[in-house]
């Protein structure tokens, strides 16, 4: 059993409790999953609630929610606590407007609204005395209530939602039932977020989210002052909105204070103060049972042996169980077939869908070792653009070419038809890789979640989720020289996604990926592609210098648009104006305040990026001229000469460093100078 640790009750004071799970306890068919486990939340926080697959996430958050009944214990909530829960995957059925549709979930506000409206009534015709004063103050904790709910401002709110998720403007006004599963969850999570309830209640909530939409999510869930119960395996959206985190491990729930990598930092902490002193007591046991084993029949010792026999088997009781490791798998992917240095190329594209312009003369191409990941807006062609560059899609005009001996394969949640659905799990495995033996193909089977007997399903009786994982897993036995992966993460554990994440770090192909995990991002793309507003461009760099260069772009728009703005305000100069009081002095709105906080950090986390990158190109530069007065030196020798392989080699290498080394000089200048304005300016 685990009660929330001093630290998180010591955060919990003046914040009022919403839920308390006390001394919970599930079995499924005779298998424990959790004993004893006890969870409290309060207003203002935002709990991750992790653990590896099958240890019952989606099962607590059932109990919660009353769909599933605790073995022991109790789930109580404070009175009038209004709770909103998000499965994994929703389905709509009504015929209403995706706006309508989300607009018609606040019912509390609706309901709010008319009694609101009733009450103004019966307090115009009733005279003075307690009936006036009780309505008044009904009246009163209603429009509080109403107030904080956001109705004052219902579609304007619910507009908002629906974009943050990413849906375009003119999606709203198409029928919710004629989106997609994955639309139609964000539709059920618009809902719900505007209803806002006392408690949420998520499963997975980014799984069908682009980057940019998580990016937006990770805000909202920041500022609610409800509490915020969420299962994910996107450790940046949970390092970046959750305030504690609740670990289902060995059969308990322990609590800590803190996003998802101080939870593992106070987890490893914990787990080595464990180890120690589970060491000592080991020791302890050894060193008396020495004793015992010398003198245990000799008379003179025997009550001394008996005494030491009674305190190893106190200590045995007191033993410290250990948790039991996460199984890391690992594996050795076999290399894919070399290509030529160019993999695709993308020229002059133009592509459109009816009306739809997509891009009109969009130009990529990439290379041998490229790890490229599509980011950008919901709907701008980050999928177009890879189903253009595998052949999918065909352009309205402009070329797409791959390079020699160029294959591909694609995963994508709903192109899984090479399954075939009368095999096994295991049978499908077998066919991809007939090299391995069946050890090893139930071990990377383990890793995307089949186990036991699991691997002897057919795939006609596997869920979406499970065929998706099983696709992955088979990809990655045997390679091609060029993976195209569009959100290959859903449907995965933290763990399977370990995984995933080195077998693409370490893949000497090709990778063109899109994902909505920026943990995965981060560690993959050594190069980033911005698909927006019709145009393709491309940062040759990883994930942080996309963002730097990002903001830098928006920054210099807005001081183009600066100029126009005080030539503008000065012309109004003569009287006051909105965002201005009588006098003439600002005053800024809470929206102005928010977007100059947004503004602050997002320089700083540009200038973190800065700094990061002018520590690589430093780190750079100083082996390349190194290696580059290496070869001069080389080169001037005649028994180079004499043998061409190696001078030819010598030669490329040079050539390549002639190009890098000024490259690496001019961006070391250029970053040196941005941290230098940065600080004159601060």
């Amino acid at each position: 059993m685990s009660h929330p640790s001093r630290a998180s009750q010591a955060n919990n004071q003046g914040a009022p409790l919403i839920l308390l799970a006390d001394k919970v306890s599930k079995s499924f068919g005779g298998r424990a999953l959790y004993e004893g486990a006890t969870l409290q939340l309060n207003a203002g926080q935002r709990w991750a609630l992790v653990g590896p697959n099958g240890a019952g996430k989606t099962t607590l958050l059932k109990i919660i929610m009353g769909v599933e009944t605790p073995d022991e214990g109790t789930v109580s909530f404070q009175k009038g606590t209004s709770v909103g829960y998000l499965e994994q995957e929703a389905k709509l059925a009504g015929h209403e407007t995706a706006l309508e549709e989300v607009k018609s979930s606040a019912t509390e506000i609706r309901r709010l609204g008319e009694r609101i409206s009733e009450l103004e009534a019966q307090i115009a015709n009733t005279p003075e005395g307690d009936e006036l004063n009780a309505l008044l103050e009904e009246y009163g904790h209603a429009q509080d209530r109403f107030e904080r709910l956001g109705g004052y401002e219902l579609d304007s709110r619910a507009r908002a939602i629906l974009c943050g998720l990413g849906f375009p403007v003119e999606d709203l006004d198409k029928p919710a039932e004629d989106f997609s599963g994955g639309w139609q969850t964000r539709i059920a999570l618009s809902k719900l977020l505007l209803r806002h309830p006392d408690l949420l209640l998520l499963d997975e909530p980014t799984n069908h989210l682009d980057l940019e939409s998580v990016q937006w999510l990770e805000q909202f869930l920041s500022s609610y002052d409800g509490a915020v119960l969420l299962v994910s395996h996107d450790r940046a959206f949970m390092d970046a909105c959750v305030s504690h985190v609740a670990a289902l491990e060995n059969r308990r729930l322990t609590t800590y204070t803190g996003n998802y990598s101080a939870y593992l930092r106070q987890r490893e902490d914990n787990l080595e103060q464990l180890r120690a002193k589970r060491a000592a007591q080991e020791r302890e046991i050894a060193h008396m049972q020495v004793f015992v084993d010398k003198f245990r029949y000799k008379p003179t010792k025997a009550a001394q042996a008996q005494e030491r026999m009674k305190r190893i088997e106190q200590i045995k009781s007191e033993l410290v169980i250990l948790p039991e490791s996460s199984r890391k798998v690992s594996f050795q992917f076999p290399e894919p077939p070399r290509t030529g240095d160019m993999v695709v190329s993308l020229e002059h594209i133009r592509k459109a869908f009816g009306d739809n312009l997509v891009y009109a003369d969009a130009n990529a191409t990439f290379y041998r070792g490229d790890h490229v990941a599509l980011v950008g807006p919901n709907g701008a062609g980050k999928s177009t653009l890879m189903k253009l560059a595998l052949g999918f899609e065909k352009p309205d005009a402009g070329t797409v070419a791959l390079g020699q001996n160029v294959t591909s394969a694609y995963y994508a949640q709903h192109q899984l038809e090479t399954l075939n659905e009368s095999n096994t799990v295991m049978g499908e495995m077998d066919k991809a890789a007939p090299g391995w033996t069946s050890s090893e193909e139930r071990r990377l089977l383990g890793a995307f979640l089949f186990s036991g007997d699991d691997v002897e399903k057919r795939v006609g009786v596997l869920s979406g989720g499970e065929r998706a994982r099983l696709a992955l897993a088979k990809m990655l036995v045997a390679p091609d020289p060029l993976l195209c992966l569009d959100e290959p993460t859903n449907h995965l554990d933290i763990d399977s996604v370990d995984v995933l994440e080195r077998a693409l770090v370490d893949f000497k192909g090709t990778i063109m990926l899109i994902s909505h995990d920026e943990h995965l991002v981060r560690a993959v793309a050594n190069k980033v592609v911005d698909v927006r507003d019709g145009r393709v461009t491309i940062y040759d760099g990883d994930y942080d210098y996309y963002l730097y260069k990002r903001a830098e772009l928006e920054a210099a728009a807005q001081e183009q648009q600066a100029p126009t703005a005080r030539a503008t305000g000065s012309k109004q100069a003569e009287k006051p104006v909105s965002g201005q009081d009588a006098g003439g002095r600002n005053v800024k709105t809470k929206e102005q305040r928010r977007a100059e906080a947004e503004a602050r950090n997002a320089l700083n986390k540009a200038l973190r990026s800065t700094k990061k990158r002018l520590k690589e190109v430093e780190d750079a530069l100083e082996p390349a001229r190194a290696r580059y007065d290496e070869l001069m030196e080389l080169m001037a020798s005649e028994e180079l000469y004499a043998d061409a392989k190696k001078f030819d080699a010598a030669l490329a290498e040079y050539n390549a460093l002639k190009k890098k080394i000024p490259a690496l000089e001019e961006e070391w200048l250029e970053l040196s100078e941005k941290l230098e304005e940065a600080k004159q300016n601060a």
